[in-house]
């Protein structure tokens, strides 16, 4: 967290990884339970926000175009319904958001947006809320946002809401890819085969990339199979990325964003250098997750 003389305060919205997603059961109301066990990685979107004479909202990066900058973005709404809680602190102020994920790719770009924002605002206003009731106010706006929140290795089960954040795990390093596709997470829920699988292993202690990598060997993401029938070319993303001798390559979220798990640094670096070379065009990035929330 960066705060500046000038009441700035900026923060990386890091992208989120579903290492594993398991799909265990639907409520009566439609929404799917899940078991998740989720990192976020040191790369992602960038939200400042500033003290101002009037609210303003303004989108740059090179996944900038196109989105709305209106009240229907998910950093506006992480706005206002700060606001609607703490009115009394909540000044006018100036957000900028700096977008470097790919949209709608199962990473959790806008979800990480708003918790990112939520957290800028409530240093700014002086809001001493905690992490819970942070959550309890993002969670209407999507299921994705309490697990943002905290920015950090966790499981989360229930449609999301449920955290439990671990203790200690082991940074991994990755490449995330994305060559462009773009997956309608509902059409995936509704294409599902199963939806009363089992949940996710016992988690055992995990000290190493090896650790790590044979613990998920026992998992996987229950979306893959119906994303891969929506979006064929998901498969393109996976083979390059298996091409590259990684540790394990799975898909993220939904999709269309896969990743795939390296014994070092110096591996996924070389990895992400060589696919920029044969996938120009595609999203490429080289990271680790972060230990902590930033």
């Amino acid at each position: 967290m960066l705060a500046s003389p000038d009441h700035t305060i900026s923060l990386i919205a890091p992208a989120k990884v579903n290492l594993a997603l398991h799909v265990t059961g639907r409520r009566s109301d439609g929404y799917h339970l899940l078991d998740s066990l989720v990192v976020f990685a040191r790369f992602g979107d960038r939200v400042t926000v500033t003290k101002a004479a009037s609210d303003a909202f303004s989108i740059s990066g090179p996944y900038g175009e196109g989105l709305p900058d209106d009240a229907t973005n998910l950093v506006l709404k992480a706005r206002d319904a700060l606001r609607q809680h703490y009115p009394a602190q909540a000044a006018p102020v100036a957000i900028h958001l700096e977008k470097h994920l790919p949209v709608a790719s199962g990473i959790g770009g806008g979800s990480s947006d708003a918790a990112t924002a939520m957290r800028a605002l409530a240093s700014l206003w002086n809001i001493g809320a905690s992490l819970t009731e942070l959550a309890a106010i993002g969670l209407p706006m999507g299921a994705d946002i309490p697990m943002c929140l905290y920015g950090e290795a966790l499981i989360a089960r229930g449609i999301g809401e449920e955290i439990e954040r671990l203790a200690s795990f082991p940074s991994l390093p990755m490449v995330l890819v994305n060559n462009g596709v773009t997956i309608s997470t509902p059409q995936v829920f509704a294409a599902l085969a199963r939806r009363d699988n089992p949940p996710l292993p016992a988690l055992p202690a995990l000290t190493s990339v090896d650790d790590v990598c044979s613990y998920l060997d026992q998992t996987a993401n229950h979306l893959f199979s119906a994303t891969q029938m929506l979006a064929p070319s998901i498969n393109d993303s996976m083979q390059a990325l298996r091409d590259t001798n990684p540790r394990l390559v799975r898909m993220s979220g939904s999709g269309g964003t896969c990743f795939a798990i390296y014994p070092s640094d110096s591996a996924a670096e070389a990895a992400a250098t060589e696919l920029r070379k044969r996938q120009p065009d595609w999203f490429v990035v080289a990271s680790t997750s972060s230990i902590e929330g930033n």
